[in-house]
Formats: structure tokens, sequence, C-alpha cells
């Protein structure tokens, strides 16, 4: 498999980094020590207690997510293949106390660099899959890094959203990028991050693989993993669609009128059998 979408991609969250380490607002975590970002808090209800429990967060970025979970109580690794990602999340969990490790690596060498069933928790956020272009291999990384009854926690942009445009000038949205996993990935230019702010990223270009739900459910079950829930949501954390969403009081979004019409994220837990 070619690894040119592994350099595109890291050049492209490299370039993310210092945007993201203001647009964040990461004096909130220093101020309040009991604060959980806006992911995470929605996550909670379905979580249950992980106080204890020994916990890596794969593709954590800057580490919001992941210091979030130790909040609640787990011991937590934090893995991202960006360096400058993970100096920001290294300083962040200092300044606000938490023990959290931290471990450079690309998430098909996770098992190598973290070795095998050692975490009661894998916990993968929003937007994680859709920069990996092969969905069997995740699956084995993230069994071979459980233990026997260990739980992966997933939330993520469901399928059929990354597969639409943004709204046209007359407010339509088009089904125009792959649902399923296709060679080669997608290739998007986008000057600008989902932060607000001044001036275009230094590395526009980015490669991203859409995976159907069967595929995903398909590969953890071939890797021995056991499916203990699913769950659409109607919502997500940011402007998915923009201009046509609203957000509420927690910082869902939703389509403006009749969000029913469309699952924006979905949140999947399974169990190694």
């Amino acid at each position: 498999m070619s690894t040119e979408y592994l350099a595109i991609n890291l050049a492209n969250w490299n370039s993310r980094v210092p945007i993201h380490e203001r647009g964040y607002r990461l004096e909130r975590f220093r101020a309040d020590p009991v604060l959980l970002s806006e992911v995470v808090r929605f996550d909670v209800p379905r979580l249950g207690s992980i106080a204890g429990l020994r916990g890596v967060h794969l593709q954590c970025h800057i580490g919001t997510d992941t210091l979030s979970l130790a909040r609640l109580g787990a011991r937590m690794t934090g893995l991202d293949f960006s360096a400058p990602a993970l100096a920001v999340a290294r300083r962040l969990a200092a300044e606000c106390g938490a023990e959290i490790d931290w471990v450079e690596a690309q998430l098909y060498e996770a098992v190598e660099a973290l070795g095998a069933g050692r975490f009661d928790l894998v916990y993968t956020g929003i937007g994680a899959l859709c920069w990996l272009p092969d969905i069997r291999r995740w699956a084995a990384v993230v069994s071979a890094l459980l233990r026997p009854g260990g739980r992966l926690f997933l939330r993520e942009g469901h399928p059929m959203l990354w597969a639409l445009t943004t709204p046209r000038p007359d407010g339509l949205v088009a089904v125009e990028y792959p649902y399923f996993e296709v060679p080669g990935g997608t290739t998007f230019v986008e000057k600008k991050t989902y932060v607000e702010h001044e001036g275009e990223l230094a590395s526009p270009t980015s490669i991203s693989f859409n995976h159907g739900l069967a595929e995903i459910l398909t590969a953890l079950m071939d890797v021995g993993m056991t499916l203990t829930g699913i769950e659409e949501h109607d919502s997500a954390p940011w402007d998915f669609l923009e201009g046509a969403t609203v957000a509420d009081e927690h910082g869902e979004h939703r389509l403006r009128e009749r969000p029913e019409r469309l699952a924006a994220t979905y949140t999947l837990q399974a169990v190694k059998s």
C-alpha cells in the first residue's frame, strides 16, 4: 500500500496545530479542573464509569478529549502521528496536573509502539477514521491493543455525511463523494481548518477515506469483536453543513430544518471476545 497519503496528511495536520492551539480555547481547561471537552461530555452517558481503566485514545491530536477521559478517572495514553500536536497535548496535561502518556506513532504502528493486550478501553473520537485507508487494518489494531473483555468506544462522523457536498447556492446538497472505502481515497484542498482563523493553512491538501457502516462492523467482527451497541445521532459537534445547521446549548449542531433527515454521527461500542 502506498504511504503517500500519510506524508500529505501529516503535513496538513502539522499545519493545523498552531491554529487549533489557539482555537480550542485551552485556557478553559487550565481554569476549570473538572471541565470536559464538548465531545467527551456528549459521550459520558454512553461511556459509563471508566474510573481506574487503562485507556488509549487513538489519533488524539492536541489531547483535549484525552485529558477529559483522564479527568473521568481513566489512566490514559494518547497516540498521534503529529509531534507538534503531541507537544501541545503534553504541555496542556502538565499545566492541568494530569498524568498522561503521549506516544508518537501512526495508527497502524500502534501495537508496536504501545504493546499488545494492554488496554481496557480504546477510545476513538470524531474525525479519525476518515484518515485511514484500510478499515480492516484499523480493526486489527484495536483488537490487538485490547485485553480480552476490553472495550472499543467510537463516536464518528456518519459515512453518509462524509459523502455529501456542502450546500449549494439553492440550499440543496448532493451525494458527491464515495460512501464506501475506495483505493486511493479522495483528495481535498481546503485552505481553512474547522476553527475560525485568519490566513490559510500552510499545507492545505489532504487525502481522506470513507468507510461504510457495514464495512466497519464487519471489520470488527472479523477480528473477534462483539458489537454491544450502535446508535445514530442527528447531531455533530461542528457546523457540518455550513449555513444549514443550528447549535444547541451543548455545542451540538443539527439541521435547522427537519434534522431527522440526516444521521450526522454515530456511536459504536464493541467488546473483545
